[in-house]
């Protein structure tokens, strides 16, 4: 199918995409690496008048390290980027081998984690570990910024809190007491897969005792979905397995899921509770983030 005509704009900075967007308001769409968008405009899904291209803002291609900040992601670092990182290889291991699993290559090499971001898909592989790391998002507009906790950005499938001026610049993951995390999630085959489930789980552990975790659950809600019963149960527990198998049943209790053509909402909630049990015990075990 043929791309709809429209009008193509390359601003230098990231104020003068903002002010273009500003202006041309909801005829304008931001073009990052261009995976899903496009498709959608082949497909006739999206149908802007204006693209506002970001591929001059070198700066949002980097990943670094700030004291006192943490790990600081640009929006148009792709998940072959993230894959490739010294520093989230070091930081953060369990991100660059979620990253690995996203997609295809082409996918790994040309979308972004912005992107991923902002399409808000249930189904994103990113999410659901970012916010288990307690991740923010920098969304800045022409007249200043501000810092979202991701949890809060995502708000429904296809829908976030980035106003149509705006422009997601940053993830940033603050340096964290975290030992350990992992993303595990369940496919229909094994290479390029969407999610039929996923599990994010972020944990501290000194001495035996869960200080801490965060369980994030994937592809069984309208967003990424924190177990919240599940980690008030572990919090400040001995480790044992009988724990682990609990919090894994107050995970598959909390979640959301549907029937679709992909699995029942049954398979899902019963997914969650086996995922949520290795993943656990995986990030505890590996002992690194």
């Amino acid at each position: 199918m043929y791309m709809p005509d429209f009008e193509y704009h390359a601003p230098k900075t990231l104020a003068d995409a903002c002010v273009l967007l500003d202006e041309l308001g909801e005829k304008a769409i931001v073009l990052g690496g261009g995976s899903d968008i496009l498709h959608k405009m082949k497909n006739g899904h999206l149908t802007p008048e204006h693209v506002v291209s970001l591929k001059h803002m070198t700066s949002l291609t980097e990943i670094r390290h700030e004291e006192g900040r943490g790990v600081v992601i640009g929006a148009l670092v792709t998940p072959n980027g993230v894959y490739t990182s010294k520093i989230l290889q070091e930081r953060y291991l369990s991100l660059p081998m979620a990253s690995h699993e996203m997609g295809n290559p082409q996918v790994r090499n040309r979308g972004t984690v912005g992107g991923n971001i902002c399409n808000a898909s249930p189904l994103a592989d990113l999410p659901p570990l970012l916010i288990a790391l307690n991740a923010s998002v920098k969304v800045v507009e022409y007249a200043g910024e501000r810092i979202v906790p991701l949890e809060d950005f995502i708000c429904g499938p296809g829908k976030t809190l980035i106003k149509r001026d705006e422009i997601v610049a940053e993830v940033i993951i603050p340096d964290q007491p975290a030992t350990g995390s992992t993303y595990i999630k369940f496919g229909l085959r094994k290479a390029g897969a969407l999610a039929v489930v996923g599990v994010a789980v972020a944990v501290t552990v000194q001495d035996n005792i869960l200080v801490d975790a965060r369980i994030v659950m994937g592809a069984v809600a309208p967003v990424p979905m924190r177990a919240k019963d599940a980690e008030a149960k572990l919090k400040g527990q001995p480790i044992t397995d009988a724990l682990l198998e609990q919090a894994a049943d107050l995970a598959a209790a909390e979640c959301k899921p549907i029937t679709d053509l992909r699995g029942s909402a049954e398979y899902r909630r019963e997914m969650i509770r086996v995922l949520t049990r290795r993943a656990l015990r995986k990030a505890i075990d590996e002992g690194h983030v």
